[in-house]
């Protein structure tokens, strides 16, 4: 808990203080590797997965013309490509999948609206692996783990079938929400993220959960929002920033990593973090832009929850489904 906390306020004020491009998005990427169960992300291996980013950089890159011509097999191939992303990272167990679906996804989207752009959001995201893996180690320097006994039998891998699945699922919840970015970037940027957030949550929930966690989550997010920028409309200045984020930091951590427990599963927690930074970032933005912020929230936060919902009637329809199919199969073979 303290670990996150301090690490994601040396995020806020790195990413703030050297005034990077898209500051919130850097803050998010180093959250994801914060959040990484395990040892601090190594920085030979931070160093491999900003090779595989600038790989991905370069298929998004090449995605823009298909996109701009030809925009069903844009769309189809994108899809395939996310479909094989979950999967990969359902059956590796690698904790950094939604980085990839992110980096991805955000490519093509700003290459369609401005080519520029897509060089400030590659910079964007290899920065926030580089810092998230940086104040992961200060983080992890001034708060140790404390000796345990010997690891237990690593979890066995998902089998094929049900990574297959939970793939599919992720991708059908990320893919509408790329096309949708892909009629107004400036607009939905930020929902990609949530969408990626979402598609990797909705494939470790069932249906019974799903509307409590996917939707439950991002309302409290608001909430949260809600007082980080209360707060720091007290006193607007980078400290401020830091402090409040730390705070809310400090307040989700205690019920992610059950030093207060609570009736919600850790997902719920990361999703509700993760989604208060998608929503304090740009209104930060909006603020220095001189857009009303409250407005631009309020739409933004209508807009997550849409997302969310969309994700809880997937989750569903597709549950049941499989449900039918089974039973068919099974009748069939009988």
């Amino acid at each position: 808990m303290l670990r996150l906390a301090v690490g994601l306020g040396l995020a806020v004020l790195v990413a703030y203080g050297a005034a990077l491009p898209l500051p919130y998005v850097v803050c998010l990427m180093a959250v994801l590797v914060l959040a990484k169960p395990g040892p601090p992300l190594p920085l030979a291996k931070g160093a491999a997965i900003a090779a595989v980013l600038a790989a991905l950089v370069s298929v998004g890159v090449l995605m823009v013309p298909l996109l701009e011509n030809y925009a069903l097999a844009g769309v189809l191939l994108t899809g395939v490509i996310l479909y094989v992303l979950f999967f990969a990272g359902i059956r590796t167990g690698n904790p950094l999948t939604m980085v990839l679906v992110v980096a991805f996804t955000m490519i093509p989207v700003a290459g369609v609206a401005e080519q520029a752009l897509v060089t400030a959001i590659a910079v964007t995201l290899g920065a926030g692996v580089a810092v998230g893996s940086l104040v992961g180690g200060v983080s992890h320097a001034f708060f140790p783990d404390p000796p345990r006994p010997a690891a237990s039998k690593a979890a066995p891998a998902v089998d094929r079938e049900t990574a297959s699945w939970i793939a599919l699922r992720g991708m059908l919840v990320v893919l509408p929400a790329f096309v949708l970015a892909l009629t107004d970037p400036s607009s939905y940027l930020a929902t990609i993220m949530k969408s990626a957030q979402l598609g990797q949550q909705a494939g470790s929930t069932d249906t019974r959960k799903a509307g409590v966690e996917l939707v439950g989550s991002t309302l409290a997010a608001a909430g949260i929002a809600l007082v980080v920028w209360v707060g720091l409309s007290l006193w607007a200045n980078l400290w401020m920033l830091v402090l409040w984020m730390t705070g809310a930091a400090l307040w989700v951590g205690a019920r992610l990593y059950r030093v207060v427990p609570t009736a919600f599963p850790p997902a719920f927690w990361n999703n509700a973090l993760v989604t208060t930074i998608i929503l304090v970032g740009p209104a930060i933005e909006d603020s220095a832009n001189g857009t009303a912020v409250l407005q631009a929230s309020a739409v933004r936060v209508g807009l997550f929850v849409g997302v969310s919902l969309y994700a809880w009637a997937m989750v569903w329809a597709l549950e049941r489904w499989r449900a039918a199919r089974r039973q068919s199969l099974f009748f069939d073979h009988g």
